[in-house]
C-alpha cells in the first residue's frame, strides 16, 4: 500500500526534469537556427563537460570500474546519435510535433525489447503499435497531403524517427545505468562522451560562435546537466514503466514554449496524432505493468 507513495516523489522529479529539458531544446532550437546542429552541440556539450567535471569532483564521486565506464561510453554514444538527429528535425519542424513524432520510441522500446532482451510482444503491444502507428500517418499525412508537400518537414520527421529508435534503445539503457551509477558520474560521462565524438569532426566543422550567443549556450548546458541529474535521480528510485508518461507532459511545455517564441501554431493532425501516439504509448505501458 505504500508504493503509491514512494513512487510520487520520483515521478514530481521526473516531470521537473522534463520541463527543464524542454526549455534546453528551445533555447538548442534558437542556437541550430543561428549557428547549425553540430556547432550548437559541440560548444554545448563542452560547456556541460567542464561543468559536469566539477561536480563530479566536488561531490567525491569514486571512478567507475572498467564495465560500468563501457556502459556510460555505449549509452554516450547513443545519445549523441540521437542528439544529432534530434535537434537537426528541430530546425524544419515545430517544437510540438517534432516531440509528439518522438512519442513513438516507447513503442519501438517494446519490440527493441523483444530483440535484444526475448521478451514476448503480447496482443496489447500490437494494438499499441497499429495506434502509435495511426498517429504517426495522420501527421506525415497531412504534410504529404499539403497542396505544397514539405519536403523539408518530411526530412524533419524522418530525423525524428531516427532519434526515435536510438531513444528507445536509451530508455533500455537508462534504468540499468541510473542503478550502477551515481549521477554526478552519469552527467560526466554523457558529456565527455559526445564532447569527444563531436570534437572529432572540429578540425573542419568547428566554429567558434560570438558572443551573443554563449549566455544560449551555457544555458542549454546547465539546463541539460541540471535535467539528467533530476532524471537519472528518479529512475534510479522508480521503475521505468512508473515514469515513461511523464514523457507526455513535454508535449504540453513545447506546444507553449514554441507559440511564445517562434511564434509555431498547433494543427488538428498533430494534436489527433498525437492523441493516438500517447493512447497507445499508455496501453504499452499498462501491459507492461501487469506482466512484471
Amino acid at each position: 500500500m505504500t508504493r503509491p507513495a514512494s513512487n510520487l516523489m520520483p515521478f514530481l522529479v521526473a516531470c521537473l526534469g522534463i520541463a527543464l529539458f524542454c526549455v534546453m531544446d528551445t533555447l538548442m532550437k534558437g542556437l541550430v537556427i543561428a549557428i547549425g546542429v553540430y556547432n550548437a552541440l559541440l560548444w554545448r556539450s563542452l560547456a556541460g563537460s567542464g561543468a559536469s567535471a566539477v561536480l563530479f569532483v566536488a561531490t567525491r564521486t569514486k571512478w567507475p570500474t572498467p564495465a560500468i565506464v563501457r556502459l556510460h561510453l555505449q549509452r554516450g554514444t547513443v545519445i549523441a546519435g540521437m542528439a544529432l538527429l534530434w535537434f537537426w528535425s528541430l530546425e524544419f519542424l515545430p517544437l510540438a510535433e517534432a516531440v509528439a513524432l518522438s512519442f513513438i520510441a516507447p513503442l519501438i522500446a517494446l519490440y527493441l525489447a523483444a530483440v535484444l532482451l526475448g521478451e514476448k510482444i503480447g496482443k496489447s503491444a500490437i494494438i499499441a503499435s497499429v495506434l502509435g502507428l495511426a498517429g504517426v500517418i495522420v501527421m506525415i499525412g497531412a504534410r504529404i497531403g499539403a497542396a505544397e508537400p514539405d519536403v523539408d518537414g518530411l526530412w524533419g520527421a524522418g530525423a525524428v524517427f531516427g532519434s526515435a529508435i536510438l531513444y528507445a534503445y536509451n530508455l533500455i539503457l537508462a534504468r540499468r545505468q541510473a542503478l550502477l551509477a551515481k549521477p554526478p558520474e552519469i552527467a560526466l560521462f554523457m558529456n565527455g562522451t559526445m564532447t569527444i565524438i563531436f570534437g572529432l569532426g572540429a578540425p573542419w566543422l568547428a566554429v567558434v560562435p560570438g558572443v551573443e550567443h554563449w549566455p544560449a549556450i551555457l544555458a542549454g548546458a546547465g539546463l541539460a546537466l541540471i535535467s539528467l541529474l533530476l532524471l537519472s535521480w528518479a529512475y534510479a528510485r522508480a521503475e521505468a514503466q512508473i515514469l515513461i508518461p511523464v514523457e507526455y507532459t513535454g508535449f504540453v511545455w513545447l506546444a507553449l514554449l514554441g507559440w511564445a517564441v517562434f511564434g509555431e501554431v498547433l494543427t488538428w493532425p498533430v494534436l489527433i496524432g498525437t492523441a493516438l501516439i500517447v493512447i497507445g504509448s499508455l496501453i504499452a505501458a499498462r501491459a507492461s505493468s501487469a506482466t512484471h
